[in-house]
C-alpha cells in the first residue's frame, strides 16, 4: 500500500480540482492519506475532507507560521477537537526560525500546548522544525522527561544531532520530495541514519514536488517517487521500502485501523 502521511488538501491550490487530485492519487495506488491542519481556525475545513473520504484522515493543530493567530492557545481546545474519530494526530506544530512569521516566544508557547495535547490524547505529535535545532531539542528533551509521547518529525531537513536525539526519544521521521533534489545530499545523509522501523513518506503537497515534477504543484499521486528515492538511499528493494514504511505508519498512527 502507498500511504501519503502528510497532505494539505484544504489548501487553496486544490480549491478547483480537489476531487480530481484525490482520484488521481487513488489511481496511482495511494491507499491512505493524512490531511494536515495548519491552524485551528481551518480545522472544520480539514475535518470535512476526512469525513467525506474513508481513506483520508486528519490532524488538528497550528503551524508555527500561524502561531500568532492564537498566541495563548492551550492544550484543552486541541484535546477537545482531537476527540473526533477522524483525527489521528496533533499538529502540524513546532518551531520555524527561518521565516519567523510568528514571534519565537509565541511559537514556543503554542508548541508546548500541542505537546501537552499529544500526551493527553495519546495521539502522535506532528512536528515542523526549521533552523531551530537547539530550541527544538531542548523543548523535546524537557517534555520527554515529563512523560513520553509519540513524535513525528515531518519532512525532516534539520541537523544530524537533532535527528539522533529525537531518535533516542523514539521519534519517527518522514521523508519528502526534498530527498530527490540534486542539492540535498545533506538531507540524504541524515536519512541513511534514521531508524529502520520509524521512517514514513509524505508529499507535503501542494509543496515540494519530487523530481521529475519539481517546480510544479505537488500531488499525493507523486508519493511513489518519494518512496523510490527512499529505497535507493537506504539500499532497500521497492517492496521492502513499501512494507517498512507501511508498518511504521500504522505503528505511529495507531488510531487508523490497518486494512
Amino acid at each position: 500500500m502507498l500511504i501519503d502521511s502528510h497532505v494539505n488538501l484544504h489548501a487553496p491550490q486544490f480549491a478547483q480540482d480537489r476531487d480530481e487530485v484525490i482520484a488521481r492519487a487513488r489511481s496511482a495506488g495511494v491507499g491512505l492519506m493524512v490531511t494536515i491542519c495548519d491552524k485551528v481556525s481551518n480545522f472544520e475545513a480539514v475535518r470535512a475532507i476526512a469525513h467525506a473520504h474513508p481513506d483520508i484522515w486528519c490532524t488538528v493543530g497550528t503551524h508555527p507560521h500561524e502561531a500568532k493567530e492564537d498566541p495563548d492557545l492551550a492544550a484543552e481546545p486541541l484535546i477537545a477537537l482531537a476527540a473526533d474519530p477522524r483525527v489521528v494526530g496533533v499538529g502540524e506544530c513546532g518551531l520555524d526560525y527561518h521565516y519567523d512569521l510568528s514571534p519565537r516566544d509565541v511559537q514556543r508557547r503554542v508548541f508546548a500546548a500541542h505537546i501537552a495535547a499529544a500526551r493527553a490524547t495519546g495521539l502522535p505529535l506532528v512536528v515542523h522544525t526549521r533552523e531551530a535545532d537547539a530550541d527544538m531539542a531542548a523543548m523535546l528533551r524537557q517534555a520527554h522527561a515529563e512523560g513520553p509521547f509519540k513524535l513525528l518529525l515531518h519532512c525532516y531537513t534539520s541537523g544530524a544531532e537533532l535527528a539522533r536525539e529525537a531518535a533516542a526519544m523514539g521519534a519517527w521521521f518522514s521523508v519528502s520530495g526534498i530527498a530527490t533534489f540534486k542539492a540535498a545530499e545533506d538531507v540524504r545523509a541524515v536519512i541513511r541514519d534514521m531508524p529502520d522501523d520509524r521512517i514514513i513518506v509524505e508529499t507535503d503537497c501542494p509543496y515540494l514536488a519530487p523530481a521529475p515534477y519539481r517546480g510544479r504543484r505537488n500531488e499525493p499521486a507523486y508519493i511513489g517517487h518519494v518512496l523510490a528515492k527512499l529505497a535507493e538511499i537506504r539500499g532497500w528493494s521497492p517492496e521492502e521500502a513499501e512494507a517498512r514504511t507501511t508498518d511504521a505508519f500504522f505503528n505511529l498512527f495507531d488510531r487508523i485501523p490497518r486494512p
